[in-house]
């Protein structure tokens, strides 16, 4: 008899969940509350409530929550106020929905009375350890089921003879050998992976890619955007003000006419192996570019190359799931204290796939016409102090020199 009463199980109602579902209740026999999150993905959310109806889960079992603005406020903002990349290049659009998903299972745990949560992360991947990761911080007594780590349904064809066995809808696409890539959407992104992208030799088609145009068939007259920022954090397109979820959706839309944001990259997983996988990401793109832009002229010189050589460090413990550590909260502090003074407008053009700053302003400006030019500046600086200050700066590097001469080397 198991000791697993009743589990919270993050539900997004396709064949991989649906056929966990009526698994929990076989080898578990326990009672199911199911959990769909509204991250923004684009997708008609109420078919998963009818599936949980139909696998007998009560309906105050079944929570669809709107969680597009706590995501983009709370999670992908604080993110990008870091400036943060993955290896060079990856905006970490899956890895910054994790903790939120985690967070929200454990509430609705905590709500239902429940004392298991469960994923449908496979033992190959990240999302296992960035959802774990996250239930222990937030209840260290939780009980996590983790069905890939379990069962034996590990190909397509079990986990289809299960779903038929059971009565599990299947979509037609999965009968006909399945979509050709997994997908995964939030406000933020779209990614994909297998099949086709497990070749790296293999360049993705054009018709993979959803959100954006390519770059050839974009417009060709470029568009400008004035961006305007509050402490780090993006507030209004062209003087109009939005909800950061509204942002970040414009800013996708925007983008992703004139080409922006694809990535294909050869990542380095948590668990070891190296994952192919491409990505769409919009608005984040011209986010990132613009928040730069904007610190260029706001932020002390030694404050942002700080947070430049923190940067890949605060990227890692989002990618590899701890979110919720304490040493990315005191990290974030930080961060959060050096954009008290970034604030203003940013105009960026966008081109045929590129981002590009051409302007920028603000009342906190450190930038100082006077000291910066090349005309005369009216004694604003003293140029003969630089000699004094090469020299000694060069003091260290001359005595090794005439070490080097008197050894004769």
């Amino acid at each position: 008899m198991s000791d697993i009463k009743k589990v919270v199980l993050a539900y997004s109602g396709g064949l991989d969940t649906s056929v966990i579902l009526k698994w929990l209740q076989d080898t578990y026999q326990c009672e199911i509350v199911t959990f769909t999150a509204d991250l923004g993905q684009g997708e008609e959310l109420e078919p998963a409530r009818a599936k949980a109806l139909q696998f007998g889960i009560k309906p105050e079992n079944i929570f669809i929550d709107d969680l597009r603005e706590e995501f983009v406020r709370d999670f992908v903002f604080p993110m990008f106020r870091a400036n943060t990349i993955y290896e060079g290049e990856y905006l970490l659009g899956t890895s910054i929905a994790r903790p939120l998903i985690a967070k929200r299972q454990i509430e609705i745990a905590h709500k239902t009375g429940a004392d298991s949560v469960s994923h449908g992360a496979t033992g190959k991947g990240n999302d296992q350890v960035r959802f774990e990761l996250g239930y222990y911080s937030l209840d260290p007594s939780i009980k996590v089921i983790a069905p890939w780590r379990e069962w034996d349904l590990l190909s397509r064809e079990k986990l289809l003879a299960y779903a038929e066995k059971h009565g599990i809808p299947v979509e037609m696409k999965h009968k006909q050998g399945g979509a050709p890539y997994s997908m995964d959407a939030n406000l933020l992104h779209i990614s994909y992976e297998g099949r086709h992208l497990e070749d790296p030799k293999a360049e993705a088609e054009e018709s993979m890619w959803r959100w954006t145009v390519s770059p050839e068939q974009a417009p060709d007259a470029p568009e400008y955007l004035d961006i305007e920022f509050e402490r780090g954090d993006a507030v209004g397109i062209n003087g109009k003000r939005y909800k950061a979820h509204e942002m970040l959706a414009e800013l996708n839309r925007i983008g992703g006419s004139h080409g922006i944001g694809r990535l294909d990259l050869v990542e380095n997983r948590y668990v070891g192996m190296k994952s192919r996988g491409c990505y769409e990401t919009p608005g984040g793109a011209i986010l990132l570019k613009a928040h730069r832009g904007i610190e260029s002229i706001t932020l002390d010189r030694e404050v942002a190359h700080l947070k430049d050589d923190l940067m890949p460090r605060y990227a890692s413990m989002i990618y590899n799931g701890y979110w919720w550590a304490p040493e990315r909260v005191a990290l974030q502090t930080l961060i959060d204290h050096t954009q008290q003074s970034v604030s203003g407008f940013v105009r960026v053009k966008l081109y045929k796939g590129s981002v590009t700053v051409v302007a920028r302003d603000s009342v906190n400006t450190l930038f100082d016409q006077n000291i910066a030019t090349f005309d005369d500046d009216g004694g604003a600086y003293n140029q003969a102090d630089a000699g004094g200050f090469i020299k000694l700066n060069a003091l260290r590097m001359r005595i090794a020199a005439n070490a080097r001469i008197k050894r004769g080397s």
